[in-house]
């Protein structure tokens, strides 16, 4: 799980909450009408921007803000390296049936005990790659657009409630609760779209850049698996991933025997 986004969404939340709970009865900060108008406005208004299927498959990405986290690159290029050792001795058949960190990895393995060559392994890894990256990049701009619309709709709800503050001014008893929708829609809108939309679209974004970029390192080990190169040499190449103050501690790589 990646606590960062938990922790920062939670923590946020708490903060507001203390700060609601401190202050003056927190019933003040619950009205049903500007709730109707800022989610279910804001739902409806950013699911007439997109499909149904990439609406509800936005939802379904942001679990993976929360559950989903990669592997370190350091210990994926030992993995990697590893792989492509049993493969030198035992031929890609010795790599049936193993246990790997990532689907998209077994997946690669997969075409390699198959017996496709290196230009259809890479075709196929890449094509699954962009999917991967389109399903993130769709999620992410749904969050975005909902982060867009939240505030507006807050907005809404306040001229709403200053409409309805302003034609009743003559009864006193109205204007507390017109008052009310005014400041809470705004509230709630600001809340939606700063502690909720925006950091999971900023993370949708991140863990896009991240996969992919794992990703491409897995087609690069698995296409030289398949042209036989050297563990070694496999290893130098892969240490380029890492950042630069990793990659200066990486192996010097041992000239292929054959």
């Amino acid at each position: 799980m990646d606590f960062a986004t938990l922790v920062g969404l939670v923590g946020a939340l708490l903060l507001i909450a203390s700060a609601v709970i401190l202050g003056v009865s927190p019933d003040v900060f619950i009205n049903s009408s500007s709730l109707l108008i800022v989610v279910g406005g804001t739902m409806f208004v950013v699911l007439a921007k997109f499909s149904i299927p990439q609406f509800l498959g936005a939802f379904k990405a942001a679990l993976r803000a929360f559950k989903f986290k990669l592997p370190e690159t350091q210990d994926s290029i030992e993995e990697l390296v590893e792989i492509a050792s049993i493969a030198r001795k035992e031929g890609p058949l010795g790599l049936e049936g193993r246990d790997v960190s990532s689907p998209f990895l077994a997946s690669g393995i997969q075409m390699l005990v198959d017996g496709q060559n290196d230009e259809t392994i890479k075709q196929l890894l890449d094509k699954e790659r962009l999917m991967t990256l389109d399903y993130n990049r769709s999620g992410s701009k749904v969050f975005t657009a909902m982060a867009d619309v939240a505030p507006a709709m807050g907005m809404i709800g306040t001229l709403i409630g200053l409409v309805q503050m302003l034609s009743n001014m003559e009864d006193p008893k109205s204007i507390g609760p017109a008052m009310a929708v005014a400041l809470l829609t705004t509230l709630y809108g600001a809340m939606i779209a700063t502690m909720i939309a925006s950091p999971i679209a900023d993370k949708l974004s991140l863990r896009m850049t991240e996969e992919a970029r794992m990703q491409m390192l897995y087609t690069d080990a698995l296409v030289a698996i398949q042209q036989g190169t050297n563990p070694r040499v496999i290893e130098q190449m892969l240490s380029s991933y890492l950042p630069p103050n990793q990659r200066d501690k990486a192996p010097e790589a041992e000239p292929s025997g054959g």
